[in-house]
């Protein structure tokens, strides 16, 4: 316990100078330990999700992929502010991914001794065929949001370059709760063998007359105001005149199944033909088949270039499933920002619970192109050689 109070203060005392934040927004960044890629004006997540759960006075609503924990690591400042908000009566609501559960059985056995906390265990393939819980997201209260690519992953906090959002946004918080809601009852009509009734028939349009906005995955069951994903990122680029910069865990035109997904890949094509020019940072995990063939192929596109970054092995050893680049954003011509929680392949945009946030702001937009130079630049980023046979990465 001396040692979670000790990171607890760490963290806490280091957040409170280093802040970039927006009307609306703060950035929040996971700096892989053992690398040269520090933002000191940018707020780690460990003290930023534990100081939103210190200042929740009703409820918590948690939607992860997964949960992994494990003692001494930053992870666990959050799980102590919320055993200490169950025992102010602050109720608290979690969901998670039934097909990744064998990933969660300690992290479920850990949720369910903290009281006032209700675990739902939900199979998204139920919902929407083929697909899975893969947003990572929580909302405070109804009045504060975060969401990114972290994942409730000790890993995620320590040893994996990750990017996310907390949220001031009233709509956007609103919609994050509204979605929250809707999965939460799904798990009801799944439970009792029903099928959950879709909330639009047709493809809902993005609010982009606003300077932010929500988009999610899959549109069927998005709430009101929610935009559709696939759509809106294919239309983003789309209206791209200049410059693409954007960073992934992996991309592709492939879902998980064998058949073709080809609505970002066209799109990222012509947006080259039309003259703009795209830079893309993928992950060494990208490099494997027949993944790798697709993003060779897209390299080959004048005005496409692909780098493919490789973190350093931790002094500890191996860590499965860390040590890799996972965020998930795109900067639009310098003015907008685009980030969330999807890989840019099939299964992700179409089929899986993903949520996306869309923020029209040219000095967060610079923030986070600032932060996709320096990985850019950095001695773990490398061009993607065609003529070259990679090994296959590394993960688990």
């Amino acid at each position: 316990m001396k040692t979670a109070a000790l990171l607890l203060l760490t963290a806490l005392s280091a957040a409170a100078w280093a802040e970039f934040s927006v009307p609306g927004f703060e950035l929040v960044y996971t700096m892989p330990v053992e690398t040269a890629l520090e933002q000191p004006d940018v707020r780690a997540p460990a003290g930023v999700w534990a100081e939103m759960f210190a200042s929740a006075k009703k409820r918590i609503d948690i939607c992860e992929f997964y949960i992994t924990t494990k003692a001494g690591e930053p992870l666990e400042l959050a799980m102590a502010e919320l055993v200490k908000a169950s025992n102010r009566g602050v109720k608290i609501r979690f969901l998670a991914e039934k097909k990744f559960a064998k990933n969660s059985v300690e992290g479920f056995e850990r949720l369910r001794t903290i009281p006032n906390l209700e675990l739902r265990v939900l199979e998204y393939g139920a919902v929407k065929k083929s697909g899975i819980i893969h947003a990572k997201y929580f909302v405070v209260d109804g009045q504060a949001a975060y969401v990114g690519s972290q994942n409730f992953d000790w890993r995620s906090l320590k040893h994996i370059h990750e990017l996310g959002l907390r949220v001031t946004d009233a709509d956007i918080v609103k919609q994050m709760q509204a979605l929250f809601d809707q999965d939460w009852r799904a798990y009801e009509k799944v439970a009792e063998g029903k099928p959950v009734p879709p909330l639009n028939k047709r493809r809902p349009e993005a609010q982009t007359h606003k300077r932010a906005y929500l988009v999610a995955s899959p549109w069927a069951f998005n709430a009101p105001g929610v935009g559709d994903s696939e759509s809106e990122l294919v239309r983003l680029i789309d209206s791209a005149k200049r410059e693409l910069d954007v960073q992934l865990l992996d991309y592709a035109p492939l879902p998980y199944a064998k058949s073709f997904y080809p609505p970002i890949d066209n799109a990222l094509r012509d947006a080259a033909v039309r003259g703009v020019r795209v830079k893309l940072l993928v992950s060494n995990w990208n490099t494997e088949e027949p993944l790798l063939a697709h993003l060779k192929s897209l390299s080959l596109i004048p005005g496409i270039e692909i780098r493919v970054v490789t973190l350093p092995e931790a002094k500890e050893g191996f860590i499965p499933f860390a040590r890799v680049i996972h965020s998930k954003y795109m900067v639009l011509d310098d003015k907008l920002l685009w980030l969330g929680t999807s890989n840019w392949r099939g299964g992700y945009l179409d089929s899986s619970r993903n949520l996306e946030v869309v923020v029209k702001d040219e000095a967060l937009a610079g923030k986070v192109q600032g932060m996709h130079k320096q990985l850019w630049d950095s001695p773990y980023a490398a061009k993607l050689d065609v003529s070259k046979e990679y090994p296959k990465p590394r993960k688990g």
